[in-house]
């Protein structure tokens, strides 16, 4: 049996690869400046000094995707093309469950699963889009691209497969087949009432068939009519936010990207990349110009079942004078006492560590190898918020959300309190801020671009450590700067 020394280590090395950006076409190393033959995915984890542990698919076409850790017992479950694995904390396979290949046309919908589809069908390879570990059912969430975004549910002993609803509008969460097209965040209510899961996914093209964002049902019986299925749903009101068909007007390949999400209070929030309006119709077709791109945080009330508390800021960092704009990773932790100085908030307070690359415009492909650490105060993020709910309810300004609402909406005055917790009425929503909120940078690299971001409080102090495109790993101890 492990020391606890060890098995700590082992715990933080998985949490750090579950947010690490895997490239596809070569190996991910924790480690990093180890080389490996091209064409195999792996996985290294350090035990205790000197001594490392590494796993690797037995199909390299197998990419890995997602990684979760069961922080119980230091399990680890992998997300990959057509598998999940189960391994130990030092990475042995205990059991996989095959996810695919199997026949599909992604335009099938509903797939042909639930009814006859007059698309040409051939083997499709299902990629984990999202894995998420449901402690109280002591089950796994794997969701991958086939049938338009079909979830299965595992038990987490064995792999055993609880559920996997697929015969209503509502269990197809997603179109896209990239792997970081979908978030996921699970809400709890207490034992009286069962868990929520909070979704948000690029749509690719398909607004009429997915919400951007949702909150689901997350039933106890994996196998209850009910799974998945939205918080509320009636003919004027539904737990979810759709994008216009004006917007694709506006910008036709228009869509979100979902960067990472978390809960914190009584708030979920998602950090998101979406295509700027405003720049006249041609700017997101493939033949217009460069596209330019903002980074936004969302944030929504958990018990919010309209989604009358959808409010969300820009966000960036600025460096020398040198602008970053385009959200890479982010990971949410405690300031930590040395910290909360440098920020002006408390030790306990929460922070998010961001990765951004330089500009606001982006090729695919092309992306600025310059990027950026920054840091946000969360209650500073939330206090610009209350701000402009204030002043809005006061009848000042427009909604100024113009992906969601292409015309300008003025702002309606109503006598109320707007408190910490205000979780918005049926006016006034959902509400844009268009003062950009600041992050504090860290750490600026030119050259080996900064990919994923985790971060941990030891001894008041925050380490910071950063993962790169060419599979380094930089630990950042976070100063008071003053």
């Amino acid at each position: 049996m492990m020391s606890l020394t060890r098995t700590r280590t082992c715990f933080f090395v998985y949490c750090f690869l579950s947010s690490l950006e895997l490239p596809v076409t070569s190996q991910t190393v924790v480690h990093a400046a180890q080389a490996h033959s091209a064409g195999s995915q792996v996985i290294t984890a350090s035990l205790q000094e000197d001594e490392y542990a590494s796993f690797h698919a037995e199909n390299p076409a197998w990419k890995f995707n997602h990684i979760a850790v069961d922080y119980h017992n230091g399990n680890v479950y992998l997300g990959a093309v057509n598998r999940i694995y189960k391994l130990s904390p030092s990475l042995e396979v205990q059991v996989s469950h095959e996810t695919g290949p199997d026949e599909d046309n992604r335009k099938c919908y509903p797939p042909r699963i639930v009814q006859p589809c007059s698309e040409p069908l051939s083997l499709t390879n299902n990629v984990n889009k999202m894995l998420l570990m449901d402690y109280r059912e002591n089950r796994l969430l794997a969701c991958g691209s086939l049938y338009q975004g079909i979830c299965k549910l595992l038990r987490l002993d064995d792999l055993f497969k609880l559920g996997e609803p697929f015969h209503k509008k509502e269990h197809y969460l997603s179109g896209v087949n990239e792997s970081g097209s979908v978030f996921g965040v699970i809400v709890s209510y207490g034992n009286a009432s069962p868990d929520m899961l909070f979704i948000a996914t690029a749509v690719d093209g398909k607004p009429e068939y997915f919400p951007t964002i949702s909150s689901r049902k997350l039933a106890r019986n994996s196998e209850e009519d009910g799974m998945f299925a939205y918080v509320f749903h009636d003919e004027f009101v539904a737990s979810m936010i759709k994008i216009p068909s004006d917007t694709f007007t506006v910008i036709p390949d228009f869509d979100i990207y979902y960067i990472y999400g978390f809960a914190s209070g009584n708030f979920v929030y998602f950090l998101t990349l979406q295509p700027e309006m405003g720049n006249g119709p041609t700017t997101g077709s493939s033949t217009g110009r460069e596209q330019v791109y903002t980074s936004k945080i969302v944030r929504l009330c958990k018990a919010d079942t309209a989604f009358n508390s959808y409010v969300e800021v820009p966000i960036g960092c600025i460096s020398g004078n040198v602008e970053y704009r385009l959200l890479e990773a982010a990971y949410l932790s405690k300031a930590g006492a040395i910290l909360a100085r440098s920020l002006d908030v408390e030790p306990d307070d929460d922070v998010l560590f961001t990765i951004f690359s330089k500009g606001q415009k982006r090729r695919p492909r092309q992306a600025s190898q310059d990027s950026a650490l920054c840091v946000f105060s969360l209650r500073k993020i939330n206090e610009k918020i209350k701000e402009r709910l204030q002043s809005c309810y006061k009848g000042e300004g427009t909604l100024d959300l113009a992906w969601l609402k292409v015309k300008d909406i003025p702002c309606s005055s109503a006598l109320l309190t707007i408190d910490d917790d205000f979780c918005g009425l049926d006016m006034n929503a959902p509400l844009g801020v268009s003062e950009m909120v600041h992050g504090k940078p860290l750490l600026t690299d030119a050259v080996d671009k900064m990919t994923s971001v985790i971060a941990y409080v030891y001894k008041n102090h925050s380490l910071v450590f950063v993962g790169t495109k060419n599979g380094r790993v930089k630990k950042v101890r976070s100063r008071n700067t003053g």
